[in-house]
């Protein structure tokens, strides 16, 4: 069958959306992404006005950025499931291409002491958003393909592992070590998922553990980052590794229950760094107050909800290649939540990761909209089946 004939019955994959009350994860997103806006505006007007002299600078870039995504959505929705399972071996060659060359010099575009860009004049390219995506791709593939393998035997679980292995080597050197923590955890959980049994991921989260402890041990500034988050208030650390947080902490307290209204956060007048980029949900429960904040996190979950919940689906029908492939976007979503929201309220480290939907961003925003393009494509083909075989 050739391309033509398999995106051929897509073309009226929208329409089909339509007679449908509300596509639950389509409403999500547009809701965080409402919210996000909102909100990343509010916090970088007076940031916008000091460097570029336009209050809604960082706004209109994010609504191209939000343009951008919406047109990889439409795109995404029209190509088959299958056609990303085929191509899921070229897709991490692509991958690791792009993560290697992020550290060639010259190319990778270094922004304070990290290189994990692409300086591609319009936007820069995040290689390790791609390469998460792509690698999710190739295990959904594999557990797929080698699901028994990976069930009874060692060598079902350590193959996929190696890869991933590689990758976080490639993700160590930029460095990104966040990525490096959502991908990992991500793959044990898929692997999980596909039947591996407990006992080998159990131990391969303690080797995990210690290649942690043997980094922070190896690099210096990771034990001063921990250092400041057990107390982020020292003299010591709250004018070093520890005043993003302790900032972060002045924003929550300062919203209390309903928050001290729209537009009207001090935090975000230059005491708080990154405050519509990493830190946006502190500025969330300085304005809203704890309404606001889980008001955004009970959305993000019902998004990570709605794609366990396909993954679940496509698993009963026997759809194994996209019920792997939705927990895996799921736990993406998931992972990059947590540590966001995590570092945010000082529960974990800094970390550098944006908030799906609500952070500034171009890459991490228009990728957020392509896992929800395959997310609802899964879910429009495995819905299809299901009535198919009703109708039989």
């Amino acid at each position: 069958m050739s391309m033509a004939r398999a995106i051929a019955p897509t073309n009226n994959l929208i329409d089909s959306i339509q007679p449908r009350s509300v596509n639950s994860i389509l409403l999500f997103t547009f809701l965080l992404l409402f919210i996000g806006l909102l909100m990343m505006t509010s916090a970088s007007v007076e940031l916008a006005s000091s460097q570029y002299s336009d209050p809604f600078f960082f706004l209109k870039r994010q609504l191209i950025f939000t343009v951008v995504g919406m047109l990889v959505l439409v795109a995404t929705l029209h190509i088959p499931v299958t056609a990303w399972r085929a191509q899921s071996w070229y897709l991490l060659m692509v991958s690791f291409a792009l993560l290697l060359l992020v550290l060639v010099p010259g190319v990778g575009e270094s922004v304070k002491g990290s290189t994990r860009r692409i300086d591609l004049v319009v936007f820069d390219l995040q290689p390790s958003e791609l390469a998460k995506v792509f690698i999710v791709i190739y295990l959904a593939a594999f557990l797929e393909r080698q699901l028994d393998e990976v069930r009874e035997k060692w060598s079902g679980f350590y193959k996929p592992l190696l890869v991933v292995g590689a990758a976080v080597t490639l993700f160590h050197f930029q460095p990104d070590h966040g990525t490096m923590v959502i991908l990992t955890l991500t793959a044990l959980c898929m692997i999980f998922l596909a039947g591996a049994k407990l006992y080998r991921i159990l131990l391969m989260l303690t080797l995990c553990m210690g290649a942690i402890a043997l980094l922070a041990v190896m690099k210096p500034y990771v034990i001063d980052r921990i250092t400041s988050f057990l107390d982020p208030w020292a003299v010591e650390n709250i004018t070093n590794g520890g005043y993003q947080q302790a900032m972060a902490q002045v924003a929550f307290g300062r919203g209390e229950w309903f928050g001290v209204g729209l537009g009207n956060s001090i935090q975000k007048l230059y005491f708080l760094p990154e405050a519509h980029n990493d830190f946006v949900l502190a500025i969330v429960g300085e304005e809203l107050g704890l309404v606001g904040v889980a008001a955004v996190i009970l959305l993000l979950s019902a998004l990570i909800y709605k794609a366990f919940s396909i993954g679940q689906k496509a698993q009963q029908e026997n759809e194994l290649f996209s019920a792997f492939f939705s927990y895996g976007l799921g736990l993406l979503f998931a992972g990059q939540t947590m540590i966001n929201v995590g570092a945010s309220i000082s529960l974990l480290p800094v970390k550098g990761l944006t908030l799906p939907f609500m952070s500034y961003g171009g890459a991490s925003l228009i990728m957020s909209f392509f896992m929800i393009g395959l997310l609802v494509r899964i879910e429009y083909e495995i819905d299809n089946k299901i009535n198919d075989v009703g109708e039989a």
